[in-house]
Formats: C-alpha cells, sequence, structure tokens
C-alpha cells in the first residue's frame, strides 16, 4: 500500500523577506496606535494632506487672481468669508487652503534633501574612519554652530526667489543633526559580529553599507524625517515671512508676510494674522507627535508618553 504526502512548497528567499516586512510593519502599526497622541498627530496630517490635494476642488485657482478677487480689502469674517479678505479682497480661507499645498510641498521635499544628504554623511563617516570621517565630522560641526536660518536667508539672498530656492537652501543647511545621529548608530552596527563575517567573506564597502547598515539605520531616518519637515515648514514660513521667498505663489509665510506689509498688526485685523499662524503651528506640532510617537515606538527605552 502507498501512501503519498503533499510536500509543503518551499518558500523563496526574496517571498520569505517581505513576509518580513509585512510583519514587522504590521507590529510597528500594533504599537503605533496604542500612543493617543501619534494617533491624534497622523489625523490632522491626513485632513490637511486631503485639503492640500483637493484644493483645486474646494476653492478654484481664480481665487489667487488679485484682479479678480471677489471681496473688498481687509473685510472681517462674515457668511461669504469666513476668514475674512486680504489687502486686495481675495477669501483668505481661499488662499489658506492654496498655502497648504505649497508649505507641505516645501517641507516634504526640503526635509527629503535635507535627510538625503544627512543620512549620506552619517554613513560614509562612520563607515570610513580616519582622515574622511574626521574632515566629514569637523565640517559637520560647523555647520551645527552656524545659525541654520542665518545660513538659510544667506543662499536664499544670493540665489534667485523661487520655490526651489527655498528647498535648496532649508535641505542644505539642516541636515548635520541627522547626520551626526546616523554616523552614531553606524558606529554601533559595524560593531556587530555580522559586519565582521561580511567583511570575511569578501563583502565591499557598498555592499556593507547599502544591505547592513542602511536597512539597520532607516528606522532612526524616518523618525528623523517627520521631524525635520516641521522643521522645514516653519523655515519657509520665516523666509517668507521676511520677504524671501517666492512673490508669485501663496504660501503661509507669505500671507503672514502680506498681513504686516497691510498693516494687520496696527489696525487690528487679527483675522489677516491668526489662520495662517495657527495653520502654521498645527502642522509643525502635527509632525512632532508623529515623529516622537515614531521614536517611542523604534527605541521604547524614551519613555515617550502615550
Amino acid at each position: 500500500m502507498t501512501t503519498t504526502t503533499d510536500a509543503a512548497p518551499a518558500i523563496g528567499p526574496r517571498a520569505l523577506t517581505w513576509a518580513r516586512r509585512r510583519q514587522a510593519a504590521a507590529r510597528f502599526w500594533r504599537q503605533y496606535r496604542g500612543h493617543r497622541t501619534g494617533l491624534v498627530g497622523l489625523a490632522v496630517l491626513a485632513l490637511i494632506a486631503l485639503t492640500a490635494l483637493a484644493a483645486p476642488l474646494l476653492v478654484g485657482a481664480d481665487s489667487q487672481s488679485v484682479t479678480a478677487a471677489p471681496g473688498g480689502p481687509l473685510e472681517a469674517p462674515s457668511a461669504e468669508f469666513p476668514l475674512g479678505t486680504d489687502q486686495f479682497g481675495r477669501s483668505l480661507l481661499a488662499l489658506l487652503v492654496w498655502g497648504t499645498r505649497v508649505s507641505l510641498t516645501v517641507g516634504l521635499l526640503a526635509a527629503f534633501l535635507s535627510v538625503a544628504i544627512g543620512t549620506l554623511v552619517g554613513i560614509t563617516a562612520g563607515h570610513f574612519k580616519g582622515w574622511y570621517g574626521t574632515v566629514i565630522m569637523r565640517i559637520t560641526d560647523w555647520f551645527l554652530v552656524m545659525p541654520t536660518l542665518v545660513l538659510a536667508i544667506a543662499l536664499a539672498t544670493v540665489l534667485s526667489r523661487s520655490l526651489w530656492t527655498t528647498i535648496l537652501a532649508i535641505g542644505v543647511t539642516t541636515w548635520p543633526t541627522t547626520a551626526r545621529l546616523v554616523r552614531a548608530q553606524t558606529l554601533s552596527v559595524e560593531s556587530r559580529p555580522y559586519i565582521e563575517r561580511s567583511k570575511a567573506l569578501g563583502g565591499g564597502h557598498g555592499h556593507i553599507m547599502s544591505r547592513h547598515v542602511l536597512p539597520n539605520v532607516m528606522p532612526l531616518v524616518l523618525a528623523q524625517t517627520t521631524l525635520v519637515i516641521s522643521t522645514a515648514i516653519l523655515t519657509e514660513a520665516t523666509l517668507a515671512f521676511l520677504g524671501l521667498g517666492d512673490p508669485t505663489i501663496v504660501s503661509w509665510g507669505g500671507l503672514l508676510q502680506d498681513a504686516r506689509e497691510a498693516g494687520a498688526v496696527s489696525s487690528g485685523n487679527w483675522w489677516y494674522l491668526a489662520p495662517p499662524g495657527l495653520a502654521i503651528a498645527v502642522v509643525a506640532l502635527a509632525f512632532t507627535l508623529c515623529g516622537r510617537t515614531i521614536e517611542s515606538v523604534l527605541n521604547p527605552k524614551l519613555g515617550v508618553s502615550r
């Protein structure tokens, strides 16, 4: 009598890797949901992102026009204009919605550039020790002691006024903190035994940094990114308020600059100042809450409050 058994199908290395990644993502989300502050920050960011994406449908592109403004200059909040009007008669609610797109775009792209530079510098400085690491970290220390805002203002002043100039000015001046954090994590990773085994088996510098070091520092990079985004949004608003942003686009910092030029502070037109200022504060706080929660999930020893 012959019996047959069905052999279990073999799982390939790639499928096993993706299965482990899905399990890690599910475990991360379960732990993240346990932090009320992180969920609040995530909900606020989701609402703001949806508002930015739906801006053309909500308010229309013509809401930025100065010549076709629907109201009178500096009208107080009313049923027709819930947040009042600016000095040209444009609806401040519509301008605030459009400014969401610019502020989020600058924050995300500038943070990506900053974190990319910081990650590259940190990994290479931690991997290539000796004179290279020493020189790179001394340059990093120089950027750290220099005021970030002063460097960003200097770059924005020298270069032409545009959205990309703002992104570049923020990105190339805010990377040192990320570089130092990533370097410290790189030194910790490279002290582990499997790095020595990889070198003994012929693993080159690129293989070790990309296959072993980078995956281990990515959780730290992710948490740092959320914190850098809030800094980038605040810096963009500051540059725009100082008149160093692109005057052809509407941003939250640009609205504050327009309010200052229109004398909203002295004339008591609070509706011109409060909405963009509150929007900047809310977005920065939401990203900070998400970043702190990610740090707490990835490193429970931090003891961040739930």
